[in-house]
Protein backbone atom coordinates (compact mmCIF):
# COMPACT_ATOMS: atom_id res chain seq x y z
CA UNK A 1 0.00 0.00 0.00
CA UNK A 2 1.37 3.39 -0.98
CA UNK A 3 2.09 5.94 1.78
CA UNK A 4 -0.53 8.29 0.29
CA UNK A 5 -3.33 5.69 0.52
CA UNK A 6 -2.17 4.58 3.99
CA UNK A 7 -2.28 8.19 5.19
CA UNK A 8 -5.84 8.60 3.88
CA UNK A 9 -6.97 5.38 5.59
CA UNK A 10 -5.34 6.25 8.92
CA UNK A 11 -6.77 9.78 8.77
CA UNK A 12 -10.21 8.30 8.14
CA UNK A 13 -9.74 6.06 11.17
CA UNK A 14 -9.02 9.11 13.29
CA UNK A 15 -11.94 11.00 11.77
CA UNK A 16 -14.43 8.22 12.49
CA UNK A 17 -13.30 7.82 16.10
CA UNK A 18 -13.30 11.58 16.71
CA UNK A 19 -16.77 11.90 15.17
CA UNK A 20 -18.11 9.27 17.56
CA UNK A 21 -16.39 10.93 20.53
CA UNK A 22 -17.91 14.33 19.74
CA UNK A 23 -21.42 13.22 18.81
CA UNK A 24 -24.48 13.45 21.03
CA UNK A 25 -26.81 12.14 18.30
CA UNK A 26 -27.13 8.42 17.61
CA UNK A 27 -27.10 8.88 13.84
CA UNK A 28 -23.86 10.85 13.99
CA UNK A 29 -22.27 8.26 16.31
CA UNK A 30 -23.34 5.51 13.92
CA UNK A 31 -21.76 7.38 11.01
CA UNK A 32 -18.48 7.65 12.95
CA UNK A 33 -18.47 3.92 13.65
CA UNK A 34 -19.11 3.18 9.97
CA UNK A 35 -16.31 5.48 8.80
CA UNK A 36 -14.05 3.70 11.29
CA UNK A 37 -15.01 0.27 9.93
CA UNK A 38 -14.70 1.19 6.26
CA UNK A 39 -11.31 2.83 6.83
CA UNK A 40 -9.67 -0.22 8.38
CA UNK A 41 -10.93 -2.74 5.81
CA UNK A 42 -8.35 -1.75 3.10
CA UNK A 43 -5.61 -1.93 5.76
CA UNK A 44 -6.74 -5.45 6.68
CA UNK A 45 -6.85 -6.67 3.06
CA UNK A 46 -3.67 -4.93 1.84
CA UNK A 47 -1.78 -8.25 1.86
CA UNK A 48 -3.47 -10.25 -0.88
CA UNK A 49 -3.52 -13.49 1.05
CA UNK A 50 -6.50 -15.82 1.55
CA UNK A 51 -6.28 -15.50 5.34
CA UNK A 52 -6.28 -11.71 5.17
CA UNK A 53 -9.26 -11.69 2.82
CA UNK A 54 -11.10 -14.18 5.04
CA UNK A 55 -10.40 -12.10 8.14
CA UNK A 56 -11.56 -8.95 6.38
CA UNK A 57 -14.80 -10.62 5.28
CA UNK A 58 -15.54 -11.92 8.78
CA UNK A 59 -14.82 -8.53 10.29
CA UNK A 60 -17.03 -6.74 7.78
CA UNK A 61 -19.97 -9.10 8.38
CA UNK A 62 -19.71 -8.79 12.17
CA UNK A 63 -19.38 -5.01 12.09
CA UNK A 64 -22.22 -4.63 9.57
CA UNK A 65 -24.49 -6.71 11.82
CA UNK A 66 -23.58 -4.58 14.82
CA UNK A 67 -24.09 -1.33 12.88
CA UNK A 68 -27.52 -2.44 11.67
CA UNK A 69 -28.51 -3.37 15.24
CA UNK A 70 -27.31 0.02 16.53
CA UNK A 71 -29.40 1.82 13.92
CA UNK A 72 -32.39 -0.39 14.71
CA UNK A 73 -32.10 0.16 18.48
CA UNK A 74 -31.73 3.93 18.15
CA UNK A 75 -34.76 4.01 15.82
CA UNK A 76 -36.84 2.04 18.35
CA UNK A 77 -35.86 4.49 21.08
CA UNK A 78 -36.67 7.49 18.87
CA UNK A 79 -40.04 5.94 17.96
CA UNK A 80 -41.11 5.53 21.60
CA UNK A 81 -39.42 8.56 23.22
CA UNK A 82 -38.98 11.02 20.36
CA UNK A 83 -35.29 11.51 21.24
CA UNK A 84 -32.14 10.76 19.25
CA UNK A 85 -29.83 12.00 21.98
CA UNK A 86 -27.33 9.43 23.29
CA UNK A 87 -28.09 10.35 26.90
CA UNK A 88 -31.85 9.86 26.37
CA UNK A 89 -31.74 6.12 25.64
CA UNK A 90 -34.49 5.06 28.06
CA UNK A 91 -36.50 2.32 26.33
CA UNK A 92 -35.47 -1.06 27.88
CA UNK A 93 -35.54 -3.06 24.62
CA UNK A 94 -33.55 -0.38 22.78
CA UNK A 95 -31.02 -0.19 25.62
CA UNK A 96 -30.46 -3.97 25.68
CA UNK A 97 -30.14 -4.15 21.89
CA UNK A 98 -27.71 -1.24 21.89
CA UNK A 99 -25.45 -2.74 24.56
CA UNK A 100 -25.35 -6.09 22.77
CA UNK A 101 -24.59 -4.40 19.45
CA UNK A 102 -21.74 -2.40 20.99
CA UNK A 103 -20.49 -5.61 22.65
CA UNK A 104 -20.38 -7.17 19.18
CA UNK A 105 -18.57 -4.09 17.85
CA UNK A 106 -15.88 -4.20 20.51
CA UNK A 107 -15.58 -8.00 20.87
CA UNK A 108 -17.09 -8.66 24.31
CA UNK A 109 -18.16 -12.20 25.20
CA UNK A 110 -20.52 -13.80 24.26
CA UNK A 111 -20.23 -11.66 21.08
CA UNK A 112 -16.51 -12.36 20.77
CA UNK A 113 -16.66 -15.13 18.15
CA UNK A 114 -15.22 -13.00 15.31
CA UNK A 115 -12.24 -11.59 17.21
CA UNK A 116 -9.68 -14.48 17.35
CA UNK A 117 -9.98 -15.61 13.69
CA UNK A 118 -9.89 -12.01 12.47
CA UNK A 119 -6.77 -11.22 14.51
CA UNK A 120 -5.12 -14.41 13.24
CA UNK A 121 -5.45 -13.29 9.62
CA UNK A 122 -3.94 -9.81 10.11
CA UNK A 123 -0.39 -8.55 10.03
CA UNK A 124 1.09 -7.43 13.35
CA UNK A 125 0.76 -3.63 12.72
CA UNK A 126 -2.88 -4.00 11.61
CA UNK A 127 -3.52 -6.35 14.53
CA UNK A 128 -2.22 -3.64 16.85
CA UNK A 129 -4.74 -1.17 15.40
CA UNK A 130 -7.50 -3.76 15.77
CA UNK A 131 -6.63 -4.51 19.40
CA UNK A 132 -6.27 -0.88 20.52
CA UNK A 133 -7.65 1.92 18.34
CA UNK A 134 -10.78 0.09 17.20
CA UNK A 135 -11.90 -0.30 20.83
CA UNK A 136 -12.04 3.42 21.54
CA UNK A 137 -15.26 4.51 19.81
CA UNK A 138 -17.54 1.63 20.97
CA UNK A 139 -16.16 1.86 24.51
CA UNK A 140 -16.90 5.59 24.58
CA UNK A 141 -20.54 4.86 23.71
CA UNK A 142 -20.75 2.06 26.31
CA UNK A 143 -19.40 4.41 28.98
CA UNK A 144 -22.03 7.02 28.10
CA UNK A 145 -24.79 4.41 28.28
CA UNK A 146 -23.59 2.65 31.44
CA UNK A 147 -25.73 4.74 33.79
CA UNK A 148 -28.89 3.90 31.83
CA UNK A 149 -28.21 0.18 31.39
CA UNK A 150 -29.29 -2.67 33.64
CA UNK A 151 -26.31 -3.26 35.99
CA UNK A 152 -26.70 -7.05 35.93
CA UNK A 153 -26.28 -7.02 32.13
CA UNK A 154 -22.96 -5.18 32.30
CA UNK A 155 -21.79 -7.44 35.13
CA UNK A 156 -22.71 -10.53 33.11
CA UNK A 157 -20.87 -9.21 30.05
CA UNK A 158 -17.79 -8.42 32.13
CA UNK A 159 -17.66 -11.77 33.93
CA UNK A 160 -18.25 -13.79 30.76
CA UNK A 161 -15.54 -11.84 28.92
CA UNK A 162 -12.97 -12.42 31.64
CA UNK A 163 -13.81 -16.14 31.79
CA UNK A 164 -13.89 -16.62 28.00
CA UNK A 165 -10.69 -14.62 27.56
CA UNK A 166 -8.94 -16.75 30.17
CA UNK A 167 -10.19 -20.16 29.04
CA UNK A 168 -9.87 -19.41 25.32
CA UNK A 169 -6.20 -18.52 25.46
CA UNK A 170 -5.06 -21.63 27.32
CA UNK A 171 -4.62 -23.95 24.33
CA UNK A 172 -3.43 -21.45 21.72
CA UNK A 173 -0.10 -21.58 19.89
CA UNK A 174 -0.57 -18.48 17.71
CA UNK A 175 0.51 -15.22 19.32
CA UNK A 176 -2.16 -13.13 17.57
CA UNK A 177 -4.94 -15.40 18.86
CA UNK A 178 -3.48 -15.18 22.36
CA UNK A 179 -3.51 -11.39 22.11
CA UNK A 180 -7.12 -11.53 20.89
CA UNK A 181 -8.21 -13.53 23.95
CA UNK A 182 -6.14 -11.19 26.11
CA UNK A 183 -8.11 -8.30 24.61
CA UNK A 184 -11.41 -10.01 25.42
CA UNK A 185 -10.35 -10.60 29.03
CA UNK A 186 -9.18 -7.01 29.54
CA UNK A 187 -12.40 -5.66 28.04
CA UNK A 188 -14.27 -7.59 30.72
CA UNK A 189 -12.36 -5.71 33.44
CA UNK A 190 -13.18 -2.39 31.76
CA UNK A 191 -16.88 -3.11 31.28
CA UNK A 192 -17.60 -4.43 34.76
CA UNK A 193 -16.35 -1.26 36.47
CA UNK A 194 -17.73 1.35 34.06
CA UNK A 195 -21.11 1.47 35.85
CA UNK A 196 -19.45 2.33 39.17
CA UNK A 197 -16.35 4.38 38.32
CA UNK A 198 -15.78 5.27 34.64
CA UNK A 199 -12.41 6.80 35.52
CA UNK A 200 -11.13 3.31 36.30
CA UNK A 201 -12.31 2.16 32.88
CA UNK A 202 -10.22 4.91 31.28
CA UNK A 203 -7.21 3.93 33.41
CA UNK A 204 -7.58 0.24 32.51
CA UNK A 205 -7.96 1.13 28.82
CA UNK A 206 -4.84 3.33 28.87
CA UNK A 207 -2.67 0.72 30.56
CA UNK A 208 -4.03 -2.00 28.26
CA UNK A 209 -3.15 0.05 25.16
CA UNK A 210 0.38 0.65 26.47
CA UNK A 211 0.99 -3.02 27.32
CA UNK A 212 -0.55 -4.38 24.12
CA UNK A 213 1.42 -1.92 21.99
CA UNK A 214 4.60 -3.09 23.73
CA UNK A 215 3.97 -6.74 22.89
CA UNK A 216 2.89 -6.16 19.30
CA UNK A 217 5.93 -3.98 18.65
CA UNK A 218 8.13 -6.63 20.26
CA UNK A 219 6.68 -9.42 18.12
CA UNK A 220 7.19 -7.22 15.06
CA UNK A 221 10.79 -6.58 16.06
CA UNK A 222 11.39 -10.32 16.58
CA UNK A 223 9.41 -11.16 13.41
CA UNK A 224 7.51 -13.94 15.16
CA UNK A 225 3.86 -14.99 15.24
CA UNK A 226 4.09 -18.43 16.93
CA UNK A 227 5.06 -19.69 20.36
CA UNK A 228 7.62 -22.21 19.10
CA UNK A 229 9.69 -19.50 17.40
CA UNK A 230 10.00 -17.64 20.71
CA UNK A 231 12.48 -20.31 21.86
CA UNK A 232 15.00 -18.90 19.38
CA UNK A 233 14.85 -15.33 20.67
CA UNK A 234 17.14 -15.79 23.67
CA UNK A 235 20.18 -16.42 21.44
CA UNK A 236 19.28 -13.50 19.15
CA UNK A 237 18.12 -10.71 21.46
CA UNK A 238 18.57 -11.52 25.17
CA UNK A 239 17.65 -8.03 26.39
CA UNK A 240 14.40 -7.85 24.41
CA UNK A 241 13.60 -11.40 25.55
CA UNK A 242 13.95 -10.35 29.19
CA UNK A 243 11.85 -7.21 28.79
CA UNK A 244 9.20 -9.15 26.84
CA UNK A 245 8.86 -11.65 29.68
CA UNK A 246 8.38 -8.77 32.13
CA UNK A 247 5.84 -7.15 29.77
CA UNK A 248 3.85 -10.40 29.62
CA UNK A 249 3.79 -10.59 33.41
CA UNK A 250 2.63 -6.97 33.47
CA UNK A 251 -0.18 -7.79 31.02
CA UNK A 252 -1.19 -10.62 33.36
CA UNK A 253 -1.47 -8.17 36.26
CA UNK A 254 1.43 -9.42 38.36
CA UNK A 255 2.98 -6.94 40.80
CA UNK A 256 5.19 -4.90 40.83
CA UNK A 257 4.55 -4.19 37.13
CA UNK A 258 2.18 -1.60 35.66
CA UNK A 259 -0.60 -4.07 34.81
CA UNK A 260 -1.24 -4.71 38.49
CA UNK A 261 -2.48 -1.13 39.02
CA UNK A 262 -5.88 -1.22 37.18
CA UNK A 263 -6.75 -4.73 38.44
CA UNK A 264 -5.94 -3.74 42.00
CA UNK A 265 -8.04 -0.57 41.87
CA UNK A 266 -10.95 -2.34 40.12
CA UNK A 267 -11.04 -5.11 42.72
CA UNK A 268 -10.90 -2.50 45.46
CA UNK A 269 -13.83 -0.58 43.96
CA UNK A 270 -15.90 -3.77 43.52
CA UNK A 271 -15.32 -4.58 47.19
CA UNK A 272 -16.40 -1.07 48.20
CA UNK A 273 -19.57 -1.53 46.13
CA UNK A 274 -20.46 -4.60 48.25
CA UNK A 275 -19.72 -7.07 45.43
CA UNK A 276 -17.20 -9.43 47.05
CA UNK A 277 -18.32 -12.49 45.04
CA UNK A 278 -17.88 -10.66 41.74
CA UNK A 279 -14.45 -9.40 42.82
CA UNK A 280 -13.42 -12.94 43.82
CA UNK A 281 -14.51 -14.40 40.47
CA UNK A 282 -12.64 -11.65 38.62
CA UNK A 283 -9.47 -12.24 40.65
CA UNK A 284 -9.59 -16.01 40.10
CA UNK A 285 -10.30 -15.55 36.39
CA UNK A 286 -7.19 -13.37 36.10
CA UNK A 287 -5.16 -16.46 37.02
CA UNK A 288 -6.32 -18.14 33.80
CA UNK A 289 -4.90 -15.33 31.71
CA UNK A 290 -1.74 -15.28 33.82
CA UNK A 291 -1.21 -18.97 33.03
CA UNK A 292 -0.88 -18.54 29.28
CA UNK A 293 1.28 -15.44 29.74
CA UNK A 294 3.57 -17.61 31.87
CA UNK A 295 3.51 -20.15 29.06
CA UNK A 296 4.93 -17.55 26.72
CA UNK A 297 7.55 -16.57 29.31
CA UNK A 298 8.52 -20.23 29.67
CA UNK A 299 8.90 -20.63 25.92
CA UNK A 300 11.09 -17.54 25.68
CA UNK A 301 13.36 -17.91 28.70
CA UNK A 302 13.41 -21.56 29.83
CA UNK A 303 13.37 -23.40 26.50
CA UNK A 304 16.66 -24.10 24.72
CA UNK A 305 17.22 -24.60 21.02
CA UNK A 306 17.40 -28.34 20.11
CA UNK A 307 20.68 -27.90 18.18
CA UNK A 308 23.61 -25.56 18.52
CA UNK A 309 24.06 -22.52 16.32
CA UNK A 310 27.50 -22.58 14.66
CA UNK A 311 27.20 -19.11 13.11
CA UNK A 312 28.27 -15.82 14.66
CA UNK A 313 26.43 -15.00 17.89
CA UNK A 314 23.36 -13.11 16.63
CA UNK A 315 23.23 -10.56 19.42
CA UNK A 316 26.67 -9.29 18.43
CA UNK A 317 25.34 -8.17 15.05
CA UNK A 318 24.38 -4.58 14.37
CA UNK A 319 20.65 -3.87 14.87
CA UNK A 320 19.26 -1.66 12.11
CA UNK A 321 15.71 -1.31 13.48
CA UNK A 322 14.48 1.81 15.24
CA UNK A 323 13.78 0.69 18.80
CA UNK A 324 13.20 4.05 20.50
CA UNK A 325 9.38 3.73 20.54
CA UNK A 326 9.67 0.11 21.71
CA UNK A 327 11.97 1.13 24.56
CA UNK A 328 9.52 3.85 25.61
CA UNK A 329 6.56 1.47 25.69
CA UNK A 330 8.57 -1.20 27.55
CA UNK A 331 9.55 1.31 30.23
CA UNK A 332 5.94 2.41 30.68
CA UNK A 333 4.71 -1.21 30.77
CA UNK A 334 7.10 -2.26 33.51
CA UNK A 335 7.71 0.76 35.73
CA UNK A 336 4.49 2.78 36.13
CA UNK A 337 3.13 1.14 39.29
CA UNK A 338 4.67 3.82 41.59
CA UNK A 339 2.44 6.35 39.81
CA UNK A 340 -0.68 4.74 41.35
CA UNK A 341 -1.23 7.58 43.89
CA UNK A 342 -1.05 10.09 41.03
CA UNK A 343 -3.62 8.08 39.03
CA UNK A 344 -5.91 7.93 42.07
CA UNK A 345 -5.57 11.68 42.61
CA UNK A 346 -6.48 12.36 38.98
CA UNK A 347 -9.57 10.14 39.24
CA UNK A 348 -11.03 11.96 42.23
Amino acid sequence: MSPFIATIMLSSLGLGTTLTFMSSHWLLAWMGLEINTLAIIPLMAQHHHPRAVEATTKYFLAQATAAATILFASTINAWFTGEWNINCLSHPIATTLMIMALALKVGLAPMHFWMPPVMQGLSLPTGLIMATWQKLAPLALIMQMAQYTHPQLLTLLGLSSVLVGGWGGLNQTQLRKIMAYSSIAHLGWMIIITQFKPQLTMLALLTYIIMTSTLFLTFKSLQTTKINTLALTWAKTPIITTTTALSLLSLGGLPPMTGFMPKWLILQELTLQKLPLTATIMALSALLSLYFYLRLCYSMTLTIVPNTNSSQTPWRLQNTQNTMHLATFITMTIMMLPLTPLAQAMMT
